[in-house]
């Protein structure tokens, strides 16, 4: 291993991890509240000793709400001004205000889901709540950075941007963190969002809409349960009929059937209810396509409802109502999906160690939103694995190596783009032939 990461960046992933930081949109009743601001403050404490100047650490602007794109529940929560006052992000700065050409930018999230705990480090592996996803990551990201610091052309001929941002997860999708962020132009010729992909350099990234199907009835007794509208049967129902119509309806997408909730009582006839599907898509006009398919096979799936339910003893009415008391809105759409190419940048990439991602579809992350960028690459990367690495799961961790590799692979991007970029001395100080 080559000794980036550190005794001083053990101790700070382990304060990053004990530090609670879940997004607002995802805590759970035992879930502590956001220490996001100080865990922010900590990490930019420790940027400063490698020379990095903080830019900006503050909460987003409200205005950056008012955009299409932001999911419903982000502009629901963000009524509360408390919401986005603690949800801030950083953005770190090592050399002053460059063009794009001679910037590089990273990005790395440290807003987690729910299921915090107390972490553990046994010598070898981290495990707690934001391991690999990506508090992990982000503190790895510091060690390579402080090493390709001793490099003279890094800082001097090129700049580096560091975002770390709040709004990844809990659906928000960077549409208050890393949004506004590139939108200012805070971004480089190279962008890379950490993220655990392996160590392969993912050029692409899928995006997500979130489809909620609410049913909206009248409840009735257990008694007399004809007398009410079943939601139960019919978002059930609803459900297996759009997992089979909706798998592989459009090429390259991807279908989640999420949460269904109507009760949680026996003894009574639920009228009210959602179902939530969330749909990823590779290309953003599959997207659309995609959203297409949900509005056709949603009412195609209601009137076979009708027609299987229609002459029931316990259902008729549910059946004969079904159309009318059930709606279809989205939680978010019209998200763009990141998919580009840049043989210079692919090879700086491959020469630091980052492995090829060959025909690897990515997975959805803030990197969307660099999405027709103009000279400019982006790539997701980082160690570990969101589904080995148990992300979002009980027993999330990160091996110390990983780690290693990761902070390896960033030393050597760095200098390399430094050192393609590496400005001439000064005529004055050129030895002359003679």
């Amino acid at each position: 291993m080559s000794g980036l990461f550190t005794g001083r960046y053990r101790a700070l992933l382990l304060d990053l991890l004990r530090l609670p930081s879940v997004n607002p949109l995802e805590a759970g009743p035992d879930d502590p509240p956001s220490r996001l601001p100080r865990i922010l403050e900590r990490y930019a404490t420790v940027a400063a000793d490698a020379g990095f100047r903080t830019v900006r650490l503050a909460a987003p602007p409200a205005a950056c709400l008012d955009r299409p794109g932001v999911p419903a529940t982000v502009r629901a929560a963000a009524r509360d001004p408390r919401f986005l006052a603690g949800q801030p992000s950083l953005l770190l700065r090592l050399g002053p205000e460059r063009p794009r050409a001679r910037t590089v930018m990273f990005n790395v999230h440290l807003d987690t889901v729910a299921g915090h705990t107390q972490p553990v480090f046994d010598g070898v592996r981290f495990t707690g709540r934001g391991a690999v996803d990506a508090k992990g990551p982000a503190v790895a990201l510091l060690a390579g950075l402080e090493a390709a610091a001793a490099h003279p052309a890094v800082g001097r001929d090129v700049t580096v941007l560091v975002q770390a941002v709040a709004g990844e997860e809990g659906g928000a999708l960077g549409t208050y963190g890393t949004r506004p962020l590139l939108e200012a132009g805070h971004h480089g010729r190279l962008n890379v969002f950490c993220e655990p992909t392996g160590l392969r350099a993912l050029p692409r990234a899928t995006a997500a809409m979130t489809a909620r199907i609410t049913v909206d009835g009248q409840d009735a007794v257990d008694d007399h349960p004809d007398a009410g509208h079943n939601a139960t049967v019919v978002l059930g129902f609803l459900a297996q009929h759009l997992a089979a119509r909706l798998d592989r309806a459009v090429p390259g997408t991807r279908v989640c059937v999420g949460g269904l909730h109507t009760g949680r009582v026996h003894n009574r006839v639920h009228g009210t209810g959602t179902l939530l599907l969330n749909l990823s898509y590779r290309r953003t006009a599959d997207g659309a396509e995609l959203e297409t398919a949900v509005t056709r096979h949603l009412a195609d799936g209601l009137s076979r409802f009708t027609e299987l339910f229609g002459a029931t003893q316990e259902f008729a009415r549910t059946a004969r109502d079904a159309a009318p008391l059930t709606r279809l809105t989205w939680d978010k759409r019209g998200l763009p999906a990141l998919d580009n190419r840049d043989p210079w940048a692919e090879a700086l990439l491959s020469r630091a160690g980052a492995r090829p991602a060959a025909d690897d579809p990515g997975f959805t992350c803030d990197a969307v939103w660099c999405a027709g960028l103009e000279g400019a690459f982006t790539a997701v990367l980082g160690p570990g694995s969101l589904a080995a690495n148990h992300a979002h799961a009980p027993g999330e961790f990160i091996d110390l190596a990983d780690l290693e590799d990761f902070a390896g692979v960033v030393r050597r991007l760095v200098t390399s783009f430094a050192e393609e970029n590496r400005s001439p001395l000064p005529q004055e100080t050129r030895k002359e032939p003679g």
